[in-house]
């Protein structure tokens, strides 16, 4: 398991009849605030002001094609020579990180495949290498541009 510690960040919040909205920085717009977009808008934060990796090379809920189905990944983040890198799949606070959570992000590394695979919900968070075809755990993620 890789300790994530979340910087502060001075969150845009909104409420509009009863229901709460978040301003997601990169994708400039606002979003309805569930448990899973503010799992998204922390680790994202992480990503950005503590690891470092370059906002000009980070893509949010970009739809995928996986066969017939559309699918949308969390973050996604390129290397200097914008290609994939890493991908992230959140889940809210309250879902487990299954076995589950780890095939659907592999199932979304077959349409858009990367060395770098992390899934987390907040509080618990895995991060893994494929080499060789296989998945090796990883215990920090890694530095951008290595």
């Amino acid at each position: 398991m890789i300790r994530i510690e979340y910087p502060s960040f001075p969150f845009r919040l909104k409420k509009e009849e009863e229901k709460e909205f978040i301003f997601d920085e990169c994708r400039r717009q606002w979003l309805r605030l569930t448990s899973e977009e503010w799992v998204r808008q922390n680790f994202l934060q992480y990503l950005l002001q503590v690891m470092k990796y370059p906002a000009a090379l980070t893509a949010v809920e970009k739809e995928i094609r996986l066969g017939e189905l559309k699918k949308r990944f969390d973050i996604l983040i390129y290397d200097k020579q914008h290609q994939p890198w890493l991908m992230v799949e959140c889940k809210g606070m309250e879902v487990p990180l299954s076995d589950d959570v780890l095939q659907q992000v592999l199932r979304y590394n077959m349409a858009v495949p990367v060395p770098y695979l992390v899934i987390t919900n907040g509080s618990v968070c895995f991060g893994y290498i494929r080499k060789n075809n296989q998945l090796q755990l990883l215990e920090s993620l890694p530095e951008f541009g290595i």
